[in-house]
């Protein structure tokens, strides 16, 4: 039997998502735990990878189980056996052409940017800093140019292993809330650090270095050498995945 499982994590104490035989990871973590539940190994894939330090309020798995326990059971006894900074939110059951990552129509993304000129206690590691203050209508505009289909070679890591750049970004606004500067980005999928550059450029650009123009100038280069700095993990969100009907899962509060 397949399933999908919804999965929270503050992403601050793993070293990304992925597996990695020497170091924590969420995935390590989630396969672990299922196993116990399911009395068998149990590997999991995910609806997207995030990096180290990057947090998820809506990431989406599958996983193939042989033991028939209720849904309710596979969320509590993994979350029994899961630490405190992962949590399944709920289990539902899916047919076999289900799958976490090629099912998906879009993803979305959350980049929180606490402004003001004190470091902040309570958020450490859960957003990132800037203490000079940012114009979050310059950054609309730029952020702007970066709607659409486009290559997005400039906006992706050197090490990204994805043979085409080629993405469709359909949303991507800047918010200002007090002290909180908030962008909110989807697309169809990500390259390898294309949201924390994306956001690198904008805050370069609202902190007034830069011209709106420049976030379209970094992506016509087409070379990520043009770009700005990759922006900290700690702002970044994973917070939904769209799935084509019959695919309707339940949604986190915190991406409503």
């Amino acid at each position: 039997m397949r399933i999908a499982l919804g999965i929270e994590y503050v992403g601050s104490d793993f070293f990304g998502w992925q597996f990695q035989p020497h170091a924590r990871s969420v995935q390590g973590c989630v396969e672990a735990a299922l196993s116990k539940v399911a009395n068998h190994p149990v590997k999991v894939v995910c609806a997207g990878r995030t990096d180290s330090g990057v947090h998820a309020v809506g990431q989406v798995i599958h996983a193939d189980v042989t033991v028939q326990r209720t849904m309710r059971a596979y969320v509590l006894g993994t979350n029994a056996n899961l630490p405190q900074d992962v949590s399944v939110l709920w289990a539902l059951p899916v047919d076999e052409n289900f799958h976490a990552r090629f099912s998906a129509r879009a993803r979305h993304y959350r980049y929180v940017i606490l402004n003001r000129p004190t470091r902040p206690a309570l958020l450490a590691k859960r957003v990132v800093w800037e203490r000079k203050p940012l114009d979050a209508e310059r950054m609309q505009a730029a952020a702007n140019y970066l709607i659409g289909t486009y290559d997005f070679s400039s906006y992706r890591a050197v090490a990204c292993q994805a043979k085409n750049p080629i993405r469709t970004v359909s949303r991507l606004t800047i918010s200002r809330f007090d002290e909180q500067v908030i962008i909110e980005i989807s697309a169809n999928a990500f390259l390898h650090h294309m949201v924390r550059n994306i956001a690198g450029v904008l805050i370069a650009i609202g902190r007034g270095e830069q011209l709106p123009e420049w976030a379209r100038t970094v992506l016509e280069a087409r070379d990520r050498t043009v770009g700005g700095v990759t922006a900290p993990a700690s702002g970044l969100y994973f917070c939904q995945v769209d799935y084509p009907a019959p695919y309707i899962f339940p949604k986190n509060i915190l991406t409503n």
